[in-house]
């Protein structure tokens, strides 16, 4: 039976610029199965769900929900759960970790704060610190948004766990369903697509050394989508894989068309021409969706250019 990832596999269709967009990333564990707005539709209270989605709307934080993998019972206990929060704009990147017996205490987070890339908001609501070990491989494996999630996701968040990976976390959506299966690594925020253990594996081990594995690279989620496809471009472009290495300064333009300007540390300074496309002959972006002709983002050009041409 086709799938909405056997397809996009089978045509071939770019992964770059796909990632979700969100500067900050807020974490909770919650066990017991997840329904398609996990949120709202999973063992949490919904009113607390709905309650987050409303003090996280417009700060730039994006909520999501984890568990280990595995059987997913729940008891209905007040366990302890993790939490983690992550900042993914470069030059102001950290991971915090931190845990609770009552997940309303969340909503005493200052989310603009946490969006902003404070996170002194996560240490003074839940005794939040610096996390210590192996960056977060969080893995989509929520089946009830679409079926490759749990079909594709679940196996891999399994395998890469019984090898003994550290901090293998399954997560409730990452977008991207066709791309599945899904993962994005922090603290740095770059998602991967059609990912296998082995890629996992390289790169987590390069993200602990503070690079970037560009193959299979959706994109850094502190961009939006044509951001995401022009700083990919110019890793690609000079051989760049330093996580911190690239900004992306500023985004011209508007759909179907963008002018990104994308920034090293070191000074220099890129313009990358950014076209919006469609992905074809039409596919299905979820399974049981209606075929459609997805966006991609096409890299026209990259020009590295003096700051007197910047100037000018």
């Amino acid at each position: 039976m086709s799938t909405c990832s056997t397809a996009s596999r089978e045509l071939d269709e770019p992964v770059a610029g796909t990632a979700a967009t969100a500067r900050t990333w807020l974490l909770l564990e919650q066990s017991g199965p997840w329904g398609p707005k996990a949120l709202t539709s999973s063992h949490l209270d919904p009113a607390l769900g709905r309650a987050l989605e409303a003090a996280a709307s417009g700060t730039g934080v994006r909520i999501a929900l984890i568990r280990r993998s595995g059987r997913h019972a729940d008891r209905g206990t007040s366990a302890t759960r993790q939490v983690y929060a992550a900042h993914a704009v470069p030059g102001s990147t950290w991971l915090h970790t931190a845990t609770t017996t009552d997940p309303e205490r969340l909503l005493d987070l200052d989310f603009a704060a946490l969006g902003r890339g404070h996170s002194g908001t996560f240490a003074t609501a839940l005794g939040g610190r610096p996390h210590e070990g192996a960056p977060l491989a969080l893995v989509c494996t929520n089946g009830r948004r679409d079926r490759c999630c749990a079909l594709l996701g679940r196996p891999l968040a399994a395998e890469l766990a019984v090898s003994g990976v550290e901090g293998v976390w399954e997560v409730t959506h990452l977008g991207g369903h066709r791309f599945s299966p899904t993962v994005l690594v922090l603290p740095h925020g770059y998602a991967y697509g059609r990912a296998e253990a082995h890629a996992v594996k390289e790169v987590l081990h390069s993200a602990r050394e503070g690079r970037v594995v560009v193959e299979g690279c959706r994109g850094s989620s502190a961009w939006e989508r044509p951001g995401q496809a022009a700083e990919l471009a110019v890793r690609s472009e000079v051989g760049e894989y330093a996580a911190e290495a690239l900004t992306v300064v500023r985004t011209d333009g508007a759909a179907p068309r963008w002018e990104v300007l994308v920034a090293h540390t070191d000074g220099r300074r890129w313009r990358v021409e950014v076209a919006q496309g469609s992905s074809l002959p039409p596919r299905a972006e979820s399974c049981g969706s209606a075929l459609g002709s997805p966006a991609r983002m096409d890299v026209v050009a990259v020009r590295e250019v003096t700051m007197a041409a910047l100037a000018g």
